[in-house]
């Protein structure tokens, strides 16, 4: 009889504490809302989709595989070469982007100290851009694909294609 109350004990004991360790762990799983806003940070002033203007320059700063698997629609790509914006007017409404935020975020923050006075970063990037149901483009039109970067960030697309090529 004491055997079942110590075990009863124990098995409740260890239950509880199982609750507790995988409820607090998903608790602790960002919203995407949460993972882009501490990607965008403080670097640089972002733009919002709602804000987004089509007549700026769309700027894309992630790796070049990833911008051939999709982009923006009119993007051009720079990778993370500042001296790739030469010929670009400083006064020009600049939109930069990357998957989420990081990137492009310090990208912003160089062009800003370079003087392109109306650089913003993009908030959310590309999973975003796709998560609310905009199109992107590769060399031979519209696609659903998305270059997801790596597993732990392409689980932030909720829509299209996600790639890892």
């Amino acid at each position: 009889m004491i055997l079942r109350i110590m075990t009863f004990r124990f098995t409740k004991k260890i239950s509880l504490f199982l609750f507790l360790a995988f409820g607090l762990q998903a608790c602790s799983q960002k919203s995407f809302k949460e993972m882009a806003d501490d990607m965008a940070g403080d670097r640089a002033p972002i733009v919002q989709l709602s804000d987004f203007d089509s007549t700026a320059v769309i700027v894309d700063t992630r790796e070049r595989a990833e911008y051939d698997v999709s982009h923006i629609p009119g993007a051009i790509w720079v990778g993370d070469d500042v001296a790739k914006m030469n010929g670009i007017s400083k006064d020009k409404k600049i939109i930069v982007y990357c998957s989420v935020g990081y990137r492009s975020g310090k990208y912003v923050a160089k062009l800003r100290e370079q003087g392109y006075t109306q650089a913003y970063n993009l908030w959310g990037g590309i999973f975003n851009w796709v998560n609310v149901g905009k199109q992107v483009e590769d060399s031979k039109g519209l696609t659903q694909r998305v270059h997801g970067f790596s597993k732990k960030w392409g689980k932030w697309v909720s829509k299209g294609v996600v790639v890892y090529e």
